[in-house]
């Protein structure tokens, strides 16, 4: 496990900012351009003002997006919306979500560090590519503002049945933040003794980079550029929350492919709708679903695919299937089935692909084999709402 530190978190202050209910927002990446609108409008101070601003994204123009967040965040701070915590901590997270037909309830604890940044390949595992553009725009953004504004998430193997012990502890306790999302998702944070040995406790862990691929390569970009500048400092670590998953069922949703032009699926076991297909598919079976538009466009088809080879499935369907027939440009992602269902459906799309879920240890499994996953492969959820906590890098 690479180290991990106490920081001083920056933090909304609902004196001056408001509701934190009206202040955060799911991470940038998954946040469409209405619920954009929706999240700026809730809000002055809500946090896609700096995480999405307004304006272009050419950084050479004055009045570009990243100098735009820059100076809107400092504006917050002089004015007490965002304020500095007086000593270094860590803290605690939770997320717990109800029950329903399809998913049953649970919850999540994990505990909000400073990372120490290391090149990929040693104590940090990635699992998935990345792409150059939304590096070089997580990069603007985070030489404008020197703050990380949203988290990485990371999962150790486990059981670290100390941190399990303290989080239980410290979550029986009245949280700091404590909020719904629009999910029906409760997030809260607690404050930790930034003397805990949480460090030691992790000591043995590799840290799988559940979410946040981009943000962690943009900020070993930034790193050795302030390396190059000014040495060691702050910029040398990451906000990461680190979730245990030996001791905690953590749920990875698919994300589903919708391919949006070039030759469609072909074969498979027929299914009635998408309720019948997805009810079929599975990881370790390495079935996945397909749908398309009969030649004549009155009817959607439904069919099941049994691909070859270990889980997770996704790495088997780019290898049989996508990387031919669909490379990068023609596909979306989407981790709704029933929004790839409707693209096919209006003609926007020739096919969608219906993935099943899989685990961290599969995940895992494909790393010890070798293998790199797909980008948007997994959706680990739910994700860290960002906005509960910040850490400046100056």
């Amino acid at each position: 496990m690479p180290r991990v530190a106490p920081f001083r978190g920056l933090r909304y202050d609902p004196a001056v900012a408001g509701s934190l209910q009206d202040l955060t927002a799911p991470p940038y990446d998954v946040i469409s351009e209405p619920t954009r609108g929706a999240y700026l409008g809730a809000s002055p101070y809500n946090v896609v003002h700096l995480d999405l601003a307004r304006g272009p994204a050419d950084p050479a123009r004055p009045d570009n997006r990243y100098a735009a967040a820059a100076s809107l965040l400092a504006s917050w701070k002089e004015t007490g919306a965002l304020a500095l915590a007086p000593e270094p901590c860590f803290y605690a997270y939770e997320v717990r979500w109800p029950g329903t037909v399809d998913n049953p309830g649970g919850s999540i604890r994990g505990v909000f560090v400073a990372l120490t940044l290391e090149p990929w390949g040693g104590s940090i595992v990635p699992h998935e590519h990345t792409m150059p553009g939304p590096v070089a725009d997580r990069l603007h953004l985070l030489r404008a503002t020197a703050v990380h504004l949203s988290p990485i998430y990371g999962t150790v193997s486990g059981p670290c049945y100390r941190l399990a012990d303290l989080l239980e502890r410290t979550c029986a306790t009245p949280a700091l933040e404590d909020l719904v999302d629009e999910e029906g998702v409760t997030h809260r944070l607690w404050e930790v003794d930034g003397m805990t040995p949480v460090g030691t406790w992790l000591a043995d862990e590799e840290l799988l980079i559940a979410d946040g691929h981009h943000r962690y390569t943009t900020a070993l970009v930034y790193r050795d550029e302030r390396h190059a500048a000014d040495g060691p400092g702050p910029w040398d670590a990451i906000l990461a929350l680190v979730v245990d998953t030996g001791t905690q069922r953590v749920p990875v949703l698919p994300y589903h492919r919708v391919q949006v032009w070039g030759p469609p699926p072909i074969g498979g076991d027929p299914a009635a709708d998408l309720a019948d297909l997805t009810s079929r598919l599975a990881d370790d079976d390495l079935a996945v679903g397909t749908i398309t538009s009969d030649p004549d466009g009155a009817s959607l088809a439904y069919r099941v695919l049994h691909l070859h080879g270990p889980p997770p499935v996704v790495r088997a369907l780019h290898d049989e299937l996508l990387d031919e027939r669909a490379p990068d440009e023609a596909l979306r992602f989407t981790h709704s089935a029933t929004d790839a269902e409707a693209a096919v459906r209006a003609g926007e799309a020739v096919a969608a692909y219906i993935l099943p879920p899989t685990t961290p240890d599969r995940i895992l499994d494909a790393i010890d084999r070798g293998d790199r996953l797909p980008r948007k492969s997994t959706f680990f959820w739910p994700k860290p709402r960002t906005g509960m906590i910040f850490m400046p890098v100056r």
